[in-house]
């Protein structure tokens, strides 16, 4: 990973009780090319907004109104806005999908849920074999005709498998049914401007895209990419998905559960190599699984919201009961796909790793590439980190982890020195070992 041979200058605000926070990011701007930003509320406060490094190639700084490409933690604004409407009576949990939304009933897909959908459990992860090249994610309609007529890879409900790049066409194309309206429209009219977000877009309006920073690539991969994105050549691609299906038996022999055919179906659409997710024309497309542009201020006020029970700064966006059960960790019976981990999902977002331990009530969700959010409602905590240098996997990489652990860390130190001393709450057994699965396969 190229690193920074310039003294990296931290610009923003912080609050005493936080200042370990400028620190991590300083060592992150010394270790990665490129730039970042990072903004945390505690107890609905804005206690760190802080930035630095390059936004672009050619070294310029990262400035305080600095968007960036934030991948997948596009799905916890897209799942977030979902739960406003849920909130609003439009739409249940236990609906079927077929309901707001007709045509999805083909291919036996007549039973899928909502809860299927938001829980990664509708079996429909597999774009590889629903689109003939990755730039069709840019035509909304194409995708959501192609979904229509995709059979779900296995029973819905009957596991868990990541839908990488196809969960935001499920989640927005539900909501435009059930609302009428375009999904650029509605982040803007539900979470941008009730909560005077100056930086969330899907679907980059024109006066947006100047303000994205550019993204930086690093010049050598520690693992070679054909290693998980077959190449276009058929034949070549044959060979590989059944070298990949003899890996994953072999690994299964080991009590290792892997599917790579999975991985190749739910993230490698053909031509994902040459597709570029920094591009004008991507940015102004609407992909809420992987191409939001964001300010690191905007995500973390957006979960601060969602940390203080559906509401900040006397702006609620929805019921607190709402907030409880978008949290609520779901669960399938059979095999993993796609992630062989577990990610303790919720309705639209993973649990929370860090540095620092695994915080039993916290959900959010991070981005190929380093950038993630999350929020903490039995902290009233709420943290966001974006990038726009580095590989990292689909869920970011030890940088949004030791971010949030550093954050964790001041908040549990804020809350000893100003509350009466209580018995500490036993660890949990799973947050260890979920941590440790993490870390190995980051």
């Amino acid at each position: 990973m190229l690193r920074s041979k310039v003294e990296p200058v931290i610009e923003g605000t912080l609050h005493p009780d936080f200042t370990p926070l400028a620190t991590a990011l300083r060592a992150q701007l010394r270790a990665y090319a490129g730039g970042a930003a990072v903004c945390v509320y505690h107890r609905g406060e804005c206690v760190a907004d802080l930035w630095g490094g390059a936004r672009d190639a050619a070294g310029r700084p990262w400035l305080r109104d600095t968007l960036a490409p934030s991948f997948s933690t596009t799905k916890g604004v897209a799942s977030t806005l979902f739960h406003i409407m849920a909130d609003r009576g439009l739409v249940s949990y236990e609906d079927r999908v077929a309901r707001h939304w007709p045509e999805f009933a083909q291919q036996g897909k007549q039973d899928i849920t909502v809860r299927h959908v938001l829980a990664h459990q509708s079996g429909l992860y597999h774009i590889r074999r629903m689109i003939d090249h990755a730039e069709r994610m840019r035509d909304w309609e194409y995708m959501v005709r192609a979904i229509e007529r995709t059979p779900p890879a296995h029973e819905p409900g009957a596991r868990t498998g990541y839908h990488g790049l196809t969960y935001g066409f499920l989640v927005g194309e539900i909501l435009q049914r059930v609302t009428g309206r375009r999904f650029p429209d509605l982040v803007r009219d539900e979470l941008a401007r009730p909560l005077g977000l100056d930086g969330l877009y899907v679907g980059a309006p024109p006066e947006a895209l100047p303000k994205a920073a550019e993204l930086l690539w690093p010049r050598r991969r520690l693992v070679p990419s054909d290693l998980f994105v077959a190449p276009e050549n058929a034949l070549w691609a044959d060979i590989l998905a059944d070298a990949a299906s003899l890996t994953s038996r072999a690994l299964g022999a080991v009590g290792v559960r892997f599917d790579l055919e999975s991985i190749w179906d739910a993230l490698a659409p053909r031509g994902i190599r040459s597709f570029d997710f920094g591009a004008a024309e991507t940015l102004r497309s609407v992909i809420p699984a992987a191409n939001g542009i964001f300010t690191a201020r905007s995500l973390a006020r957006m979960y601060a919201a969602l940390a203080g029970g559906g509401q900040v700064d006397g702006v609620r966006i929805m019921s607190a009961e709402t907030v409880a059960r978008a949290g609520e960790v779901q669960s399938a019976p059979g095999p993993r796909m796609v992630l062989p981990f577990d990610m303790r999902w919720r309705l639209g977002y993973h649990g929370v790793a860090t540095s620092q331990g695994v915080p039993r009530h916290a959900f959010g969700h991070f981005g190929f590439g380093g950038s993630g959010a999350w929020a903490d409602p039995s902290r009233d905590l709420a943290v966001a980190l974006i990038v726009n240098s580095g590989m990292g996997t689909p869920f970011g990489d030890l940088r949004i982890m030791r971010i949030g652990g550093t954050a964790l860390a001041c908040a549990r130190r804020r809350s000893r020195e100003r509350a009466p001393a209580r018995p500490r709450a036993p660890v949990l057994a799973w947050g260890g070992r979920a941590l440790h699965q993490l870390r190995r396969a980051l």
